[in-house]
């Protein structure tokens, strides 16, 4: 996400912060690429235009230009004002008086709305609530199919009717089976069109009437910029928003959209699609996103991606090994095997800070699970007493496991010689001798 924009972000700043002294006149030319970036990420020009100026108007005060760190007063500066055009606070969602509270849909076609009704039902199941959702999508072929499926996948009931219903009939009669069930969360997925017509907005008028949603939100796909933008205006001129679903944010490396649409439109962003997986639905948090935009990391998003994804008992016995120096390459497969459900490998390290610029040094081969596959072939390739002892892994021995993963001795040599590297800092780490890089980053 935002990779173009964090790359000339990044360096812009970095040349601003290894200046002992900063001038106005160096100021405005730094702000001048920082509004090309924005432009160029495909931000709305009018927000680029008023962001820069807020940020300028803050930066060339003698306090900051006269201060000991000039470039990092500007950085934090841009970083506020990045929250601040990104909504300032997270938005949550809001649940009514009586149940069931019901969420509505609603979108164009493509922009993932019947993939995000599944990865919300997913959202709140796993916050307690019993969710039902309701495929009212009468007009995409295969949009029922496709939900049922995605429900079954989840273990998620749907409420469906035959194609020859009307999507309001499918609508009301699903609030009253969430009600039958005692559900707390109804999902209505409302039908799209490719373009917006009245058709489709007269349909979704309706609905909202009959079924009085405490949630109506608009899922649009980020990957289309400024037309994101258009869409959510238009849908919130026409039936009243409450909040918006920003899909494919994975796969928009400008992020122009996000930057631009609470600014234009006024609603807030509640979250963001990150992935095609169910789990890939992330809260949006304006501070966290400034964050990771300007290079920092987003170490409470990861915190909690760990805690969703991660056995509390089996990272305690790990806890315990690592203590005792008893980590062998069953427990290293492990590791690998929780790292992959906390999603792709890119993801994770843009969430660390200063690994974000590692991610954009490593190959595709390693970023997109190739890597990571390779590594796991060569431990399987090893019996269970080579992987709780790799100390007997003599010659024959690699040359074997090489053959039978479809890897090189050398990369076998090369896995186990990165473990005992592993081995050797969970040593000083668990003796209290944690080694002067790993203190340092983590203060």
């Amino acid at each position: 996400m935002f990779e173009s924009l964090s790359e000339k972000l990044t360096a812009v700043f970095s040349r601003l912060s290894g200046k002992g002294r900063l001038t106005e006149k160096e100021v405005d030319e730094g702000l001048r690429e920082v509004r090309l970036a924005l432009l160029e990420a495909d931000v709305n020009f009018r927000v680029a235009r008023d962001f820069v100026q807020k940020v300028r108007e803050r930066a060339v005060g003698s306090q900051v230009l006269e201060s000991l760190s000039p470039g990092q007063q500007i950085v934090k500066i841009v970083n506020e004002e990045l929250i601040v055009i990104l909504g300032g606070e997270s938005s949550k969602l809001v649940g009514s008086d009586h149940s069931p509270s019901v969420l509505m849909l609603a979108g164009l076609q493509g922009s993932g709305k019947t993939t995000t009704a599944a990865k919300l039902a997913l959202h709140l199941k796993r916050d307690g609530h019993k969710v039902l959702l309701v495929a009212a999508d009468l007009r995409r072929l295969a949009a029922v199919e496709q939900l049922e499926t995605l429900g079954r996948q989840l273990d998620v009931p749907v409420y469906s009717e035959a194609s020859d219903s009307s999507a309001l009939n499918v609508c009301r009669r699903g609030v009253q089976k969430a009600k039958d069930i005692g559900a707390a969360w109804v999902i209505l997925d409302t039908g799209g069109r490719l373009h917006i017509d009245d058709e489709m907005m007269e349909e979704l008028e309706e609905i909202k009437k009959a079924t009085s949603p405490s949630e109506l939100l608009l899922v649009v796909d980020s990957m289309t910029g400024q037309d994101a933008v258009n869409s959510a205006q238009s849908f919130n001129e026409r039936i009243g928003l409450t909040g918006l679903i920003m899909s494919k944010m994975d796969g928009d490396a400008r992020g122009g959209a996000a930057l631009s649409i609470t600014q234009v439109t006024g609603l807030p962003v509640k979250f963001i699609g990150t992935g095609e997986r169910a789990e890939a639905l992330e809260a949006f948090h304006p501070d966290r996103l400034a964050s990771r935009i300007l290079g920092m990391g987003d170490i409470l998003t990861l915190v909690e991606r760990a805690q969703e994804n991660m056995d509390q008992e089996r990272a305690k016995e790990m806890e315990r090994k690592i203590r005792s120096a008893t980590f062998n390459l069953e427990d290293f497969l492990e590791q690998l095997h929780q790292i992959k459900r906390m999603g792709p490998l890119s993801q994770v390290l843009e969430m660390i800070p200063g690994f974000s610029s590692l991610s954009k040094r490593m190959s595709p081969e390693d970023l997109d699970g190739d890597h990571m596959k390779s590594l796991e072939a060569i431990v399987y390739s090893m019996t269970p007493k080579e992987r709780r002892n790799p100390d007997i892994l003599n010659g024959s021995r690699r040359r074997r496991i090489a053959s039978g993963s479809g890897t090189t001795p050398q990369q076998v040599n090369q896995l186990l010689n990165q473990f005992r590297q592993m081995q050797k800092m969970m040593k000083q780490m668990s003796s209290g001798k944690m080694p002067r890089g790993i203190r340092s980053m983590f203060g």
